[in-house]
């Protein structure tokens, strides 16, 4: 699908969510384009044949855009447990049932895939592992189940290493978290631990998955709240993808063997 198309289609599913939750929707249009370009070009079929599940995908715009473009079935599983959820309430799944996404409101970490049913050419899951309290192998254990034989599994997180943190720790700058997200809350729904590169290589060689690579973008660079940031991303981005390790956001994309059960 056309570059353009996507993006216009993407910006009318935007603008059909909830007032307050406009705006952040249209921000976040070209990274959400390219993680629906990623899912696709990697799915090797039509939308229209597709099957995928996004794990912790939340009220984002991730499955409903999918949705939009013809996916055949879009599963979304996640807790909606986030401060945005009681914020607006249940009221905003109904753009995404408009859209055929297929709600299933779990702790997917402590509790597993159960309410998941079928199987996925695809499954995706992004900037969600680093909220996770508990480890996420069982739950990948199970993600290699749930994907078809040959099918693909993509990994968002953000880099715990990325240029901009080794440049501004050491000068005392780039907190893990704000105090108020970790202290104030009564649940702590802020970065519990970011990857790298070799730990998302671990979780590939874990999984079993192969035809693994890894990809750099630089989205958090772009949305910065300092303008230096962003006017630093946007001359040094496209030089930084050519090492992944060195970029704000990481990909990891692997596939399920052939003929595994």
């Amino acid at each position: 699908m056309q570059r353009e198309k996507l993006i216009n289609i993407l910006n009318g599913v935007a603008r059909e969510y909830i007032p307050s939750m406009v705006d952040a929707q249209v921000q976040d249009i070209q990274r959400v384009a390219f993680h629906i370009s990623l899912a696709l070009e990697n799915a090797g079929k039509d939308a229209a044949a597709l099957s995928m599940c996004d794990l912790g995908g939340g009220l984002g715009l991730f499955s409903v855009g999918c949705g939009a473009l013809g996916v055949q079935r879009i599963v979304l599983a996640d807790d909606f447990s986030d401060p945005i959820n009681y914020e607006v309430g249940d009221s905003v799944f109904a753009l995404h049932r408009r859209y055929g996404v297929e709600i299933v409101s779990r702790d997917i970490v402590g509790q597993g895939l159960g309410g998941v049913d079928g199987d996925f050419d695809v499954v995706t899951t992004f900037d969600s592992m680093e909220h996770w309290h508990q480890s996420p192998k069982r739950l990948f254990r199970e993600t290699m189940a749930a994907l078809k034989p040959g099918g693909t599994f993509i990994l968002g997180v953000p880099n715990c290493v990325n240029l901009r943190k080794r440049l501004t720790v050491p000068l005392g700058i780039g907190k893990w978290s704000g105090m108020d997200d970790w202290y104030e809350a009564e649940v702590f729904r802020g970065h519990v631990r970011e990857p790298d590169v070799d730990d998302l290589r671990y979780i590939a060689r874990d999984m079993g998955l192969i035809d693994v690579g890894i990809l750099g973008r630089n989205w958090l660079g772009y949305g910065s709240a300092s303008w230096a940031i962003r006017s630093v991303t946007r001359v040094f981005d496209r030089i930084l993808r050519l090492r992944p390790s060195l970029c704000s956001d990481l990909y990891m994309i692997g596939r399920r063997p052939c003929g595994v059960a």
